[in-house]
């Protein structure tokens, strides 16, 4: 039984940062593909990034420079630390993890979201 548990949301004011933890359980974590997605309220969901069982990470345009997609295999954790975050940021963002292919894919510079095997509750970001 595959479970992704997101936490680290919170409310921040403009310019400041938080850190989303995702920890993941039910699976080998190291071989799954992993990202992060959100959705603000009454918008579409959005790609933010992608971390490959192998290979390299990917942002976002609007997240580069800001944000930093990492994991740890050892505590089976993924992470998305946001820096210098702005009021368009506030939305709740998901973990999500695919067995056998990248639940988000980025290319020039957006990062689009596929086939969701596995997502956690969320977790809700806010910026004032």
């Amino acid at each position: 039984h595959v479970q992704l548990v997101e936490s680290g949301g919170g409310s921040v004011q403009a310019g400041g940062s938080l850190t989303l933890s995702c920890v993941a359980s039910g699976y080998t974590y190291h071989t799954y593909c992993m990202g992060w997605f959100r959705q603000a309220l009454g918008k579409e969901r959005e790609g933010v990034a992608v971390i490959p069982s192998l290979g390299r990470s990917a942002v976002a345009d609007f997240a580069k420079g800001r944000f930093t997609i990492s994991k740890d295999n050892d505590k089976n954790t993924l992470y998305l630390n946001m820096d210098s975050l702005k009021p368009e940021d506030s939305a709740m963002y998901y973990c999500v993890a695919g067995p056998t292919s990248c639940p988000i894919y980025c290319r020039s510079g957006a990062c689009a979201i596929g086939d969701l095997d596995y997502k956690g509750q969320g977790t809700q970001v806010t910026v004032s």
